[in-house]
Order: C-alpha cells, then sequence, then structure tokens
C-alpha cells in the first residue's frame, strides 16, 4: 500500500522542536575550562602544527575522514525541476539524514546559488580541505557532466553525482540478476530507453561496462529517438545515438528485450509492451508514477520482471542501496575518488545478496513469509541489514585493488565489526513492529477520542494499515476536531458510551462486570454505571471479542486506566503480576528496562515473572535477549535482603530457562564495561555479550532511570509497554506524543497477534 503522506503533517515534521532534520553535536568533552582550553585556544593550537607538518594527520586529528558535503543548486531536484536552492536544502538535509542512518556518515549539506558551471566547480573545489567526499545532487543535464568530470579531474577526495551512478548502481544490479532469471545474454539482447538526462546516460554506460552493445541501445528524449542526424543532442547522448531513421518508441518497443525508464510518468500503454520480446525486464523507473504503471504492465505481460522506484511494488530501484555504503567503504580505505571499479564492485555485491537468504526481519517488515531470489526480488531491500557489511567492503577492496585507497585494509573481520557497531537496531526495531502490525491489523479502542492527538493517531494507523480505529467520545465532539484539523476520520466507528444509544450494550457490560466483582464490593447498580465510563466501557469491549486492543490514559493517571483493565481483564494464565517496560532507543541500540511503572517493590516470585515476560516480547522482536539483573552490588558483595532477593531470582531463571543469557545481581555500570567485567568478574554469563534488558529490583530505581535517560541521555522512549495481561491493553504515558502513541498501538498490535 502507499505511504499516504499529508502536506500538514510534512510541514509539521519538519518544522516541530528543532526546525530541519539534522544538526551538530559535540564529540568531546566540552564541560569544563580545560576541555575548552583542549578544544580550542591554546590546546587547538598542537593538532593545527601537526596537520601543518603533515597534511594526512587532518584525518587523524578532525571529523573530514567521516564528513561528506551533499551539494546542489537546485536545478533539478526531485520530480520538482528547478527550484533554487534555498527550496531545495530540506531534500538535502534528507539525504545527509540517510547517510548518517544507514552508514554513519556525517554530512553537511551545502545549497550553492549557482547556475555557471565555472563558479560551481571553483566553489565545490574550494571546499576539498573540509571534506572526506562530495554528493552532488540534484543538478540538471548537461551541466552536471561537466560539473562531476571536471572535479573528479581536480580533486584529491571520492565524488559522485548520485542521480547519474546511484540510479546506474542499483539498475545494473537488478538487471544482472533479472537477466540471470530469464537466460538472457547481456551483450545481445535490445535496450529501449526512456529519458536521456543524467540518470538514464550513466545507466547505459555501466550497462555497457557490464558487456551491453551500445548499438543495441535505443534512447528516446522528449523530441523522440536520438539519432545521429539530430543536432539537438548532447555529447554524452551521441554515444548512443542510432545511425538509422528515427521511429517512435511504441515501434522501438517491439522484440525489445529490456525498457529502462527514467522520465515521466504512464506515456506506455500495455499494448506497446505486449510487442516485447518473450520474458521482458521493464524497469519504469519515474517517480511517483511509473512510466508504465505495476498492474497494467503485469497484465499485458505476465511473464515480465518489472521493478519500479515504489516501494509498494516488488523491485524497488531505491539509491539508499548505494550511497551511504559506497561513500561507507569509499572513506574508510581514504579513497581518491570513486572510480568505475569500485561502481562496479558496488553492482556486483548488491547481485549477489539479492541471491542469499533473507533475515527474517526483512521478510516482516515488507510483510512476506519468503523473500528469495526470484521475479519479484532481483534487488535487495533498503532495510536489509547486511547492505552496510556488503557493499562497503566491496567497494573497499575495489579502491585497494585499483591503486586509489591510501589507507588499506588489513583485518577485514575486525573492519565488519566496526561496521556492525556503527549502527544500532532503533529504526530497524521500530519499522520491525510497525510494518509487523500490518500484516494482521486490529481493531483499536481508542478511549480518549475526544482528544486531537488521539485523533492524529487514529488517523496515522489508519492510514498506514496498523490499525482499525474504534473512537470513544461524544460524536459531535469529535466530528468537530476531525472536520476543525482536516482529517479523514469518517469511515470510522465513534461510539458515545453515555449515549441512550449505548443503554443496551451498558447493561450487558455491566451484568458482566457485577458475575465477576460482585464479591468484590460491587453491587449490580454500579457495575452498570461504571459502564459509562469509557475505559471501563473499552476494556469490556475487548473482553467480549468486540474489539482486540483498548489505548487509554493520555489523559489520565496511570492507575485509574490500569484498574479497570486488570479487573475486567486480568493477567495471562501463569503470570502473578503484570509489569510495566520501557523500550529505550539509545546510540547502542534498544534496551528494555522492567519493571518501570508497576510494581512498587517486587518480590523475588515477581522479579522472576517480570524477568522471564519481557525476555518472551524482545524475543518476539527477533532479539536475542540478554538480561542484566541489577543491584547496588555485584555477585554477592551485599548481604542486604534486597540483594539476595534478586541473587536468588537469578539463580531460579537459570534453572527455569537454561538457554536465556542472565546474570546478576550486578551494578548497571559493570553490566556494560567489558573490560571491568572481564577483569573482575570472568565467571559473568554476561562475559561477551551487551545486555539489553535491564531488570530493576524496584520500581524507584527503574522509573528514575528511564527518566535519566530520557531527559539527560537523549533516549527515545517507547512505552509504557504493560506486559502480562490476558489481552491486550495498553496504557499510555501522561501526555504522549502522537508519534508515540503510534509506537504503542503498533506494539499492542504485534502483542495481539502473537495471542491469536
Amino acid at each position: 500500500m502507499a505511504q499516504l503522506i499529508r502536506k500538514e503533517d510534512a510541514l509539521e515534521y519538519h518544522e516541530k522542536g528543532r526546525p530541519g532534520k539534522i544538526e551538530v553535536i559535540p564529540t568531546k568533552e566540552t564541560k569544563t575550562q580545560r576541555d575548552l582550553s583542549l578544544a580550542y585556544s591554546p590546546g587547538v593550537a598542537e593538532p593545527c602544527k601537526a596537520i601543518a607538518a603533515n597534511p594526512d594527520d587532518v584525518y587523524k586529528y578532525t571529523a573530514k575522514g567521516n564528513l561528506v558535503a551533499v551539494i546542489s543548486n537546485g536545478t533539478a531536484v526531485l520530480g520538482l525541476g528547478n527550484i533554487g536552492a534555498a527550496a531545495s536544502k530540506p531534500v538535502m538535509e534528507g539525504k545527509g539524514l540517510l547517510f548518517k542512518i544507514f552508514a554513519d556518515i556525517d554530512v553537511f549539506d551545502i545549497e550553492l546559488d549557482v547556475t555557471d558551471v565555472d563558479h560551481f566547480v571553483s566553489v565545490v573545489k574550494a571546499l576539498e580541505p573540509t571534506f572526506g567526499g562530495i554528493n552532488l545532487e540534484d543538478i540538471k543535464a548537461p551541466e552536471c557532466f561537466e560539473i562531476e568530470a571536471r572535479l573528479k579531474k581536480e580533486m584529491n577526495i571520492p565524488l559522485m553525482h548520485d542521480d547519474q551512478h546511484g540510479t546506474a548502481i542499483i539498475s545494473a544490479a537488478a538487471l544482472l540478476n533479472a537477466l540471470e532469471l530469464v537466460g538472457k545474454d547481456i551483450s545481445k539482447v535490445k535496450f529501449v530507453v526512456s529519458g536521456a538526462g543524467a540518470a538514464a546516460i550513466a545507466c547505459c554506460n555501466i550497462y555497457v561496462a557490464l558487456g551491453a552493445t551500445p548499438s543495441h541501445i535505443f534512447m528516446f528524449d522528449i523530441n523522440g529517438m536520438v539519432v545521429r542526424s539530430r543536432t539537438d543532442i548532447s555529447p554524452q547522448m551521441q554515444a548512443f545515438a542510432q545511425d538509422a531513421t528515427a521511429i517512435p518508441i511504441a515501434q522501438a518497443l517491439q522484440d525489445a528485450d529490456v525498457f529502462l525508464g527514467l522520465s515521466v510518468g504512464n506515456i506506455i500503454s500495455g499494448d506497446m509492451v505486449k510487442g516485447m520480446a518473450s520474458k521482458p525486464i521493464i524497469f519504469a523507473l519515474a517517480n511517483p508514477e511509473p512510466e508504465i504503471n505495476y498492474d497494467v504492465a503485469i497484465a499485458a505481460r505476465p511473464d515480465a520482471i518489472i521493478a519500479t522506484g515504489r516501494s509498494d511494488y516488488p523491485n524497488q530501484v531505491n539509491n539508499v542501496l548505494g550511497f551511504p555504503y559506497i561513500f561507507r567503504g569509499a572513506l574508510d580505505v581514504r579513497a581518491t575518488t570513486i572510480n568505475e571499479a569500485m561502481k562496479l564492485a558496488a553492482v556486483k555485491a548488491l547481485a549477489a545478496l539479492a541471491k542469499e537468504p533473507v533475515p527474517d526481519m526483512v521478510n516482516v517488515v515488507y510483510s512476506q513469509k519468503n523473500l528469495h531470489f526470484d521475479t519479484n526480488y532481483i534487488i535487495p531491500k533498503p532495510i536489509d541489514p547486511r547492505l552496510l557489511t556488503t557493499v562497503s567492503p566491496a567497494v573497499a577492496k575495489a579502491a585497494m585493488d585499483s591503486g586509489v585507497a591510501r589507507k588499506p585494509i588489513t583485518n577485514w573481520d575486525k573492519y565488519e565489526s566496526e561496521l556492525y557497531s556503527r549502527l544500532g537496531e532503533n529504526e530497524n526495531i521500530l519499522r520491525f513492529i510497525i510494518n509487523k502490525a500490518k500484516q494482521s491489523p486490529k481493531r483499536v479502542v481508542f478511549a480518549e477520542a475526544e482528544n486531537l492527538k488521539i485523533l492524529k493517531a487514529a488517523q496515522q494507523v489508519s492510514d498506514e494499515g496498523i490499525a482499525i480505529p474504534i473512537l470513544l467520545g461524544r460524536p459531535e465532539k469529535i466530528n468537530t476536531l476531525i472536520a476543525d484539523n482536516q482529517l479523514a476520520l469518517e469511515n470510522v466507528l465513534i461510539i458515545d458510551p453515555k449515549s441512550e444509544e449505548q443503554e443496551a450494550t451498558r447493561i450487558r457490560y455491566g451484568e458482566v462486570y457485577f458475575e465477576r466483582r460482585q464479591r468484590k464490593g460491587v453491587n449490580f447498580y454500579e457495575a452498570k454505571k461504571l459502564m459509562r465510563d469509557r475505559t471501563h466501557f473499552g476494556c469490556m469491549m475487548v473482553e467480549l471479542g468486540e474489539a482486540d486492543i483498548l489505548i487509554s490514559g493520555l489523559t489520565r493517571q496511570y492507575p485509574n486506566t490500569l484498574r479497570p483493565a486488570l479487573e475486567i481483564i486480568g493477567v495471562k494464565e501463569g503470570v502473578c503480576r503484570v509489569s510495566g517496560m520501557y523500550m529505550m532507543l539509545t546510540k547502542r541500540g534498544p534496551l528494555f528496562f522492567a519493571d518501570t511503572t508497576v510494581n512498587a517493590n517486587p518480590s523475588e516470585d515477581e522479579l522472576i515473572d517480570i524477568t522471564l515476560q519481557a525476555a518472551n516480547f524482545v524475543t518476539s522482536l527477533n532479539i536475542k535477549p540478554v538480561v542484566a539483573m541489577l543491584s547496588f552490588s555485584n555477585f554477592g558483595s551485599s548481604i542486604l535482603p534486597e540483594t539476595i532477593k534478586v541473587r536468588n531470582a537469578v539463580a531460579r531463571i537459570k534453572k527455569l530457562r537454561p538457554a536465556l543469557t542472565i546474570d546478576g545481581e550486578i551494578q548497571a555500570g559493570v553490566a556494560f564495561n567489558k573490560e571491568l567485567l572481564q577483569e573482575n568478574y570472568p565467571f559473568s554469563s554476561l562475559i561477551g555479550e551487551s545486555p539489553n534488558i535491564l531488570i530493576f529490583p524496584n520500581l524507584a530505581s527503574g522509573n528514575i532511570a528511564y527518566h535519566l535517560l530520557q531527559e539527560v541521555g537523549g533516549a527515545e522512549a517507547v512505552g509504557p509497554i504493560l506486559i502480562g495481561m490476558a489481552k491486550p491493553v495498553q496504557v499510555l504515558q501522561l501526555g504522549s506524543t502522537v508519534r508515540q502513541i503510534v509506537n504503542m498501538v503498533s506494539i499492542a498490535v504485534v502483542d495481539e497477534q502473537a495471542v491469536k
């Protein structure tokens, strides 16, 4: 399903908080006067003198080696055209964001109000001392060809115009695999290319480098077929100009083996592709509308292998498969350029990766049961975590083999470990949860639907196919908020538990509630009256199977929402207590904190319950649980009752679940300090492991820890996740954001899927 992005949401996203998408964060200590004296005057003089004496030391003492400039003049932005330098800045910031999250490369985006080639080249060339690499972006043809060629010749750092070579590299990998599947020789196939801009020229050049025959490539631009008799074609187009008389593209497609579209949407019809050769390869890469709609193409040619630039169809040709990893490899060997050998290495690495078994996480994110190399999977998915450790080493090795690497890699195992350590799993975890939820969306009751945040979250989970919202509240109030904020929730069920229409439902729910609570201080009148309360009403909907999940707590104190849920729905069989857990998204990856919201001073048995349920939850996210049970002491150094409780719980869990990696009692600092742990406690089960579940001895310590990490440590908190309930109920943190609500809904849906 195509992602629905509303104008208001996009503008709010870019404006909220600190405007824009990137910021600069210090990497050294800056807290004391000594720190500042080292960072600036007088201490900074020493690295300056060292670099002056040995210019290569700039990589040792500055950020140059991991810093890329994303540079544009805004003359050919996305599908927007020549919108100018300033208007291109959101796109360039976004490109910088992708560099960071996919390859841990820092970026300064630079928008130049320059269209003259000489001026542009001189400005970029002057930036060479600052950057380790240059990514040119959204510069119109034919100027982009001359700009890149001159800068590559005159600069001594890796440089690439991604609009050209990114698309070329990714599509070339897809082409190699598609040709293998259909059993055709690249040197013999006939190509028809719609588009003659930077990307199309680069694609054809790399296809030729892989063995395609130039005379077999029929290129078309806005003025028709590119032939030698035309006087309006650029020098770059000349290499693919035919000697023959120009013919229409429909005629050229007769018996063609490959169609490559890098032009505009819907210019190719089903009838036009019917005349292509057997088992045609159709790459319709215009965005957002391909040259031919996927469904139209597959209906006309069921035997075709089809790729587009869209994520909602198979075989997405997406530049993010290339540029982060190509620059990562080039930077890591301090390459002087990005040459043809490095590009071809990326092509072959991507093509080979598509033939490898696909990780479960990727299958879930793309709602597939078993992705494997075939006509609908000829290129890896952008979320595949193996891209960094596959493409970057291939590019680095090609740079070394071709003689452009200034810092060769000697230990490849160590390099692969370094690549893994660069990126946490935060974004992958959220994507995994959200996309797993999309596989089987559930009915979610929002008990506080008269709140705008709830309605925005309901809109988002509905748009993305995460859940089917049910709104509790006064229809007139909810509909006014929907209309005033231009939301599209007209077809969503709205129920007012207090209305006359719900009298029969309240009586029915009240009877069930009274039956369960009649010996616990509740009479029948009170039971029916409680059903006017939205949380009680919503809990009964879930309990009786009329909804799947309850979301509440945005405007109420935590216990006031949790209590009805426990009374009506209760805990899972075999569980003595529910508990609250936060997923903390940190730079080192996700950490799961429990208990943070429910049990004030858990007993030994309750600690065991909390730990095992947390481990089960983490396992459901395709993460190996590694548990540190925390205390103020280490392994018997204290004999106070609260430390003995933790120690005994660990021993019992090891007997109950021998395969679970767990240890304690242990201090938090020791659990994460591998050297200290190895030196002082070599017997620990945590040696060589990185804990991801932290079990706290009491509510105070857990609650304080997650708040500190969130507010001071800069981690994003997802939760509180209520674990142990018989049916999914999630109690929101007071004042949660729309993003936090959506995350909680996704978690609840995944939880319900597991229950089913």
